[in-house]
């Protein structure tokens, strides 16, 4: 039996007749929306069979099921990353692991850096399109046909029904939400200032260490995905500013409030 097959098994024992209809993984400082949401099941990651484990500070390292905006939601608080020396492919269970449950829609989140000096700290982006520029894709091996296919279309990576809706509900809050492209970097080094320039003429809005791989996992098993990143700083070379993983997490955790009211909101519509 396939590793994400045993973790579906393990949750659906674990959560009974409960369906989960949306998925969410939130990122660096952003884990304060698992909180609010109501009748929750905790299950840490380390219990869930095939599940790699969380190793970065900010990241609570479980998973919640329950009910957040009247919908009823599977939320990862906290994700897992190819730079903690997790295989690529090891990307693939827990997404598909969502989708067996139930989850036929993804939203994700992160905190990143932003390339455009007008959206800055504490400002909110929609991934409208994404580049990959880790050298790694989570699909590389053997393809399992009953999944996806073979070669993945990834024209609309990003589902624009989704994605107008959540600018709709935007606006209805007087919420400024920045759209634009996310560029991923491996990590865990942050970009120097001349990849940051690199990143600004490839036409990239925003950079980060996440989120592509999941998508491209959740396009893959036919998922709908929508992306949010919360800035917490400019681009190295930007500001003058060294960067830092306390400053992510600082600015991720003003930006959250924001977040949630935003995601409750568009659960709810």
């Amino acid at each position: 039996m396939k590793a994400y097959q045993l973790s579906a098994d393990y949750l659906q024992q674990k959560i009974g007749d409960r369906k989960p209809e949306v998925a969410i993984i939130l990122g660096s400082g952003l884990g304060s929306l698992a909180e609010v949401i109501q009748d929750p099941i905790y299950i840490p990651y380390g219990e869930i069979p095939g599940f790699p484990k969380s190793s970065v500070h900010g990241h609570k390292g479980r998973l919640v099921i329950g009910r957040l905006g009247n919908k009823e939601v599977a939320c990862m608080q906290g994700r897992f990353h190819v730079y903690e020396g997790i295989a690529p492919e090891t990307l693939q269970i827990p997404i598909r692991t969502l989708k067996l449950i139930g989850c036929d829609t993804l939203l994700l989140t992160n905190a990143a850096g932003s390339l455009n000096e007008d959206m800055g700290p504490g400002s909110l982006m929609l991934i409208e399109d994404h580049i990959n520029f880790s050298g790694v894709n989570p699909l590389v091996g053997e393809n399992d046909d009953s999944i996806g296919p073979r070669f993945q279309d990834m024209t609309r990576a990003y589902d624009p029904e989704l994605s107008d809706g959540i600018n709709e509900v935007a606006k209805g809050l007087n919420i400024n939400l920045f759209k634009g492209v996310y560029v991923w970097a491996l990590g865990p080094s942050f970009e120097t200032p001349a990849e940051i320039r690199m990143f600004r003429t490839l036409g990239a809005d925003a950079v980060g260490m996440s989120t592509v791989p999941e998508t491209i996992v959740a396009r893959h098993c036919g998922m709908k995905v929508a992306a949010i990143s919360s800035i917490t700083n400019l681009g190295a070379g930007m500001s003058g500013n060294s960067l830092s993983h306390e400053e992510t997490l600082d600015e991720g955790q003003k930006a959250a409030a924001e977040l949630s009211k935003l995601v409750i909101a568009w659960l709810e519509s």
